[in-house]
């Protein structure tokens, strides 16, 4: 199906890996981290484009269908989709709120050491609740802040800067 999206182009984004531990069949995990996907499935419903879909206990979606409705952010429980300016290629790919080695349930969670903050040059990143957070209005995409992740929690989502795992 095609659809028409509005310029700036805009998608959902899950805000989580997926691998930390946290899908259907290791939520009762020892170390698993509760802020990540849960795969409950409810962006997938909700969503009249076929955009989400739960793909190995984590939502996907497909920036090419998605318009930026935000049914599926105000269905998730976990409250990690948000709305994404897709020409901003930098992301923060972990919704961790844990500090230090508290965080380290997932190999590639932040862990609020404040390196992002420190090395942004346009002031586009602050750490919220031990977790980096990028404003998309202020960010340039130089990609400075995923460069210097020691954890590799923020990403260039080409996969040019970081490796998109």
């Amino acid at each position: 199906m095609a659809v028409k999206k509005s310029f700036p182009y805009r998608a959902a984004f899950v805000a989580c890996k997926g691998y930390c531990g946290t899908g259907k069949e290791s939520q009762d995990a020892e170390n698993a981290c509760r802020y990540g996907c849960i795969a409950c499935g409810k962006c997938e419903e909700v969503c009249r484009f076929g955009a989400i879909a739960v793909r190995d206990n984590v939502a996907c979606v497909d920036e090419e269908l998605c318009i930026a409705c935000k049914r599926c952010v105000k269905e998730c429980p976990q409250g990690i989709i948000r709305i994404h300016e897709c020409a901003d290629y930098i992301a923060v790919k972990c919704s961790n709120k844990e500090k230090g080695k508290t965080a380290l349930s997932c190999a590639s969670s932040c862990i609020g050491c404040g390196i992002c903050e420190r090395v942004c040059t346009a002031e586009a990143i602050r750490v919220v609740e031990n977790c980096a957070m990028i404003n998309e209005e202020l960010c340039l995409s130089c990609g400075m802040c995923a460069v210097k992740c020691p954890r590799h929690a923020i990403v260039d989502l080409r996969g040019l800067l970081t490796e998109l795992s």
